[in-house]
């Protein structure tokens, strides 16, 4: 057995470099919730004390403005008192004050002479519903989960469909319909007809099938088509849900100063942290070695924590400036414009590693005219063939997009067809991947886009 020396060189991150790291990829939220526990647990670590008074200015206007809108007439319905002076339950209404579906059901079921069990059937049928309005569980399995027979629970998702608004309660697009036509129009037979048997076909715009089909005036088909597609296959959309929505709040934003584009951190939402001066004044002049060793290591940690996240705000401004050089056509003519960009482009400008790239944009944000986007969204690798530098899946979709809405819908491209015209403009696909990126737009094929005559 022989033993040897070699020397070697490692590097082992330290536990701070790898708070580090997690700092850097942490999103807003994220961030601002390790912030407020560092503070808490910190006595050396303050903050800007207008930040807490512009929270606390902003609760109170947020009470106020909740007080208004109870006073206001517009909204009674939704804080109107019940017999015993106490008001309704909030089950139907938002945390913004809109009408839920479910509370829209229940307010019409309130004012039924009803037996218990189908009332109950018909509460559980209105809680199981999607936002859509539909019902997509099997009704075996509600009997299960409500303890209700089948039969009963039949006859709770009949009320709820006879309900308002028409086609709430349905199981299939068909149904859905199905309920709208019955209620709103009885005497559309051939619309029906239509709905029941022929969605396929009416999908892909065959009237000549459709009219040989029901043997039904080709005229009239279409026109029952149109009637058709005026009714609502989601009912339930334009109510509020019942859960409240999560707002983002961007990162960055990018703003147009004069003749040209500027990215700037959102730094608002932040505190502004520094030390405390009395406990760094402590540290100084207090004669015990242990309380000397408790602040110290607070110092260290405090400074700690502002050096980390001044690293993480500056790393996540170059990484933004560095998308606004290489997307500026974006940011200034919108989606389909975006350039093939790859994490290793942004990596080699900033001077950094990949990985850093890749943390420094987890879970960010960036706002700009057109709208807010996550960052990973500006990076896109280029289409693999020859000719195509310059080109990102996201710019041939939307060129492929625009060749389709262009197109005679008597006479439609085939995919072999677009394929030649992307080329054309300068983007070479194959026709396998036309196809592909057309069935991710959800474009259905020359049949399906036909008109058919």
């Amino acid at each position: 057995m022989e033993l040897k020396l070699e020397q070697k060189q490692s590097q082992i991150l330290s536990p701070m470099m790898i708070q580090s790291m997690a700092v850097l990829q942490m999103g807003s939220q994220e961030l601002l919730d390790f912030v407020e526990q560092t503070l808490q647990e910190n006595p050396v670590l303050e903050s800007e004390d207008h930040f807490e008074r512009r929270r606390e200015e902003g609760e109170l206007l947020q009470r106020k403005l909740e007080w208004l809108e109870s006073s206001d007439r517009q909204n009674s319905f939704y804080y109107r008192q019940d017999d015993e002076d106490r008001p309704l339950d909030p089950f139907g209404v938002s945390e913004d004050g809109e009408d839920t579906l479910y509370g829209h059901l229940l307010f019409q079921l309130q004012g039924m002479d009803l037996e218990p069990d189908v009332r109950a059937a018909a509460i559980f049928v209105a809680e199981s519903l999607n936002r859509s309005g539909w019902l997509d569980e099997p009704l075996e399995e509600l009997t299960q989960a409500s303890g209700l027979s089948q039969s009963t629970l039949e006859e709770g998702l009949r009320l709820i469909q006879s309900l308002d608004p028409a086609g709430v309660g349905a199981r299939t697009l068909s149904e859905c319909l199905s309920l709208q036509l019955c209620r709103e129009h009885p005497q559309d037979i051939l619309a029906l007809r239509i709905v029941q048997d022929g969605l396929e076909a009416l999908a892909r715009n065959q009237y000549g099938l459709l009219a040989r089909r029901l043997s039904a005036d080709t005229g009239a088909v279409r026109s029952a088509c149109a009637h058709i597609r005026t009714l609502n296959p989601r009912p339930g959309a334009g109510f509020a849900d019942r859960e409240a929505p999560s707002y983002i709040t961007p990162d960055l934003v990018v703003v147009w100063q004069y003749d040209h584009f500027e990215v700037a951190p959102n730094d608002r939402l932040f505190p502004s942290l520094h030390l405390n001066h009395t406990y760094t004044q402590m540290l100084q002049e207090h004669p015990e070695q242990e309380v000397q060793d408790y602040l110290t290591d607070k110092v260290r940690q405090a400074k700690w924590v502002i050096s980390t996240i001044e690293q993480r705000r500056s790393t996540l401004l170059s990484c933004a400036q560095c998308i606004l050089r290489n997307q500026e056509a974006f940011f200034r003519l919108g989606p389909g414009h975006l350039s093939p960009m790859l994490l290793s482009d942004v990596a080699a400008e900033m001077g950094v590693h990949e990985s850093t790239v890749s943390r420094a944009i987890k879970d960010k944000y960036l706002q700009c005219d057109q709208g807010v986007y996550p960052l990973y969204y500006f990076f896109s690798r280029k289409l693999g063939e020859e000719g195509e530098e310059g080109t990102s899946p996201s710019a041939a979709k939307a060129l492929l997009r625009r060749l389709v809405d262009e197109e005679d819908k008597r006479h439609p491209l085939s995919d072999q067809k677009l394929c030649e015209r992307m080329e054309e403009e300068g983007c070479r696909l194959s026709r396998r991947t036309v196809a592909k990126y057309r069935e991710e737009l959800n474009i259905p094929n020359t049949s399906g886009r036909k008109q058919y005559e």
